[in-house]
Order: structure tokens, then sequence, then C-alpha cells
């Protein structure tokens, strides 16, 4: 095990007409022993950051070091690390027990009936002992998965880096496998990075969650504190589904003025202090439809089973509702909605730098895997 240290890592890549960067100045703690996810949308710079760790890119400028030991001019295979990929790269001609033991075969001296122990016990981890004869071709996704994850864990190393393993797997089973590698990653208690752009994989996989945007750091910290408590506007829009709704507000003595009728006074105006204009969030999970609030005109009801998603206009903008599955006004019908002030999110107009968030007065946050089924 060992603590992963991102010391200001830039990476950049040279295009002959410019340099992209990729990694802007990234600082990270990975901590003994913790899984901690990468999350952000396509092209962030999360899995150049994996690549870096595991030394598959050299970094432009900065310092890695696994625990004490600065490992930035090694190669990747002078690193202790495992990397499961998204593509599961089985040798195709090899069967289940042989793809698990390669690496064992070419980087150490064991013999060949110690390896096939070893090969055994960490099948039998993963409840595929039955299959260790069988060639990837005649396996399911979710079993070569798991022999993916066999050929790593095998070399007990020193962190696994993961990048989107699960992503090839239907809804159903991305949900198993998400539960079980939680499971044996908490049993190994191997320092494990998993890069995913899946917000919803996660908020309920992550110990911590780092939120990566056109190649910088926005936040590192726990499913409750980006959720609730996110650093900027990006954040709060990209961590939560249905999307927090978000919209313009100018400010008037401690009142806010949105699109449409959307009026709120706020108690405590110390927030918004020194702005005429701000923007308002709130998350889908806290309008309340009421008999005399804000009123909104129904467009699309969704049917979700134990919910309902009510997609409105407010004046010139959508806006989207959680809202009882026994409550369903249908399109073109006006509704009216409130909301409390503690669930409330202002950001700078210019910059998106929170000004208050939903954790502001909250003390009893939920757990990660509820946070998950609401951004589900």
């Amino acid at each position: 095990m060992s603590t992963i240290t991102l010391d200001t890592v830039r990476k950049e890549f040279d295009t002959g007409d410019e340099r992209i960067v990729a990694v802007e100045d990234i600082d990270l703690e990975i901590r003994d022993g913790e899984f901690l996810v990468l999350v952000g949308p396509s092209g962030c710079g999360k899995t150049t950051t994996l690549r870096c760790i595991a030394g598959l890119e050299d970094i432009t400028s900065g310092a890695i070091r696994f625990g004490d030991d600065d490992v930035t001019g090694l190669r990747a295979r002078e690193r202790d690390v495992a990397m499961v990929f998204q593509n599961y790269a089985l040798y195709p001609h090899m069967n289940v027990r042989k793809n698990i033991g390669f690496g064992l075969k070419l980087s150490t001296q064991r013999t060949a009936a110690e390896i096939d122990e070893q090969v055994e016990s960490v099948a039998e981890m993963l409840g595929i002992e039955d299959l260790l004869g069988q060639k990837p071709k005649e396996l399911s996704g979710g079993q070569q998965q798991r022999v993916a994850l066999g050929r790593a864990i095998i070399r007990d190393p020193e962190a696994f880096l993961m990048d989107e393993p699960l992503s090839n797997l239907d809804a159903k089973l991305r949900s198993q496998m998400r539960t079980e590698l939680q499971t044996l990653q908490h049993e190994l208690d191997v320092t494990t990075v998993y890069v995913t752009h899946d917000q919803t994989e996660a908020m309920a996989m992550g110990d911590r969650i780092a939120v990566m945007n056109d190649g910088e750091l926005q936040q590192v910290g726990s499913a409750e504190e980006v959720y609730r408590s996110p650093v900027n506007e990006f954040v709060a829009d990209f961590i939560g589904s249905p999307s927090i709704n978000v919209f313009d507000a100018t400010v008037e003595d401690g009142v806010l003025h949105g699109p449409g009728e959307f009026s709120y006074a706020l108690s405590d105006p110390s927030p918004v202090e020194g702005y005429d204009r701000v923007r308002v969030g709130i998350r889908p999970e806290d309008i309340t439809l009421v008999a005399d609030g804000i009123p909104i005109e129904t467009n699309v009801l969704e049917p979700m089973g134990n919910e309902n998603f009510l997609y409105a206009t407010l004046g010139d903008r959508d806006l989207t509702a959680r809202i009882a599955a026994t409550t369903r006004p249908q399109p073109g019908d006006i509704v009216e909605f409130d909301f409390a002030e503690s669930s409330l999110y202002l950001f700078d107009p210019k910059d998106g730098a929170a000004l208050k968030t939903k954790t502001d007065g909250e003390s009893d946050l939920p757990s990660g895997a509820e946070l998950a089924e609401v951004a589900e």
C-alpha cells in the first residue's frame, strides 16, 4: 500500500501548431488504502492524469511520489501499479488461468505450481474458479471483467489504476460489479484510482471524488461534500442527475428576481451583499409543489415508478423537479412551487464561485449511497 502524491503535475501535448494543456498543475494526495475516483466530462484530463500516475505518459513538469519515493522519472514497468482498462485487454489465445497468471510468469521467479496455486486463490476470490480452462471469447462481459481484475490483483501491487472498467457492461451488471469492486478493494486495502465520466458511479464508489474540468482539478471531497457544498457552479451542475436548476437573478434589497414570476426574499441576504446579480441554483429534489408559490408551466411528466420527473418552464428557462408519484400535472398545466432557503445555492455570475451552498445551516448529511440514488 502507498500514498500517491501529485505535486503540481502538468502535462502538455505538442501538436506542432500549438501546445495543448491536458493536465494543469494538479496538486493531489491519494491516501494510503483510499478509493479515489477521478470524474469529469469527456476530454477533462482524467485519463491523462491516470496515465501519468501509471508512467504511461511523461509529465511536462511537477513530480509524482509513491510514499516517499519519487517515481517521476520511472517507466511504467518500474512502478508497482496494476491497471484495469475499459476493454479488459485479455489475450484471446490464452485461457483464463494463463491470462491471470501471465504477469507473474513474466515478472517473478515463481514456479509454475506456485503461480497456479495463486491463480486459483484469486479466481476463487472472484468467483471464477470454474472458468479457468475457458478462453475470453467464451465468457460474458462480467466474467471478462473479473478476469481482468484477477490479473491485476494477483500482482499484489502498491496501487490499482482503473480506467472506466465497467463502461462496457449493461446497467444491471454494472451496478453489481460496482458493489463487488468496492468490497474487493476494501478487503485488499490497496490504494485505488478509478476514472469514470459517470458521476453516479463516482458518488456510489469513491471514498473521495476528484472532479476535473478542462485539465484542472475543481474539487476533492466525499460524495456529501461535492454534492452539498460544491465550490463552484460547474461542480454543482456536473454532480447530480437530473442536473441542478440554474438561472440568472437580480438582487434588490435582499430579494432575488429571476425569470418569469420568480421572486424570493432572503431571510439572510449576507451571501449576496455587494452583488446586483447572481446565479441561483435549486436541485430538483428540493422543489415542492404548493398551492401558493412561484408559477411554472408543465411541459412533460416522466413517471419513474417511485416518483415523477416534472419538466416545466419558468419564464424562458427550463426547470426540472422530482415530485411524488401520485402528483401528475398534465402538459400545459400551471402549477406552483416553493423551496426551503437552506437548500438554495448561489453562485458568482462572473467566475461561478459558490456564494452559498446547501450545507449552510444543515448538519444531517445523507450517505454516499443515498446521494447516488438521488443522482440516478
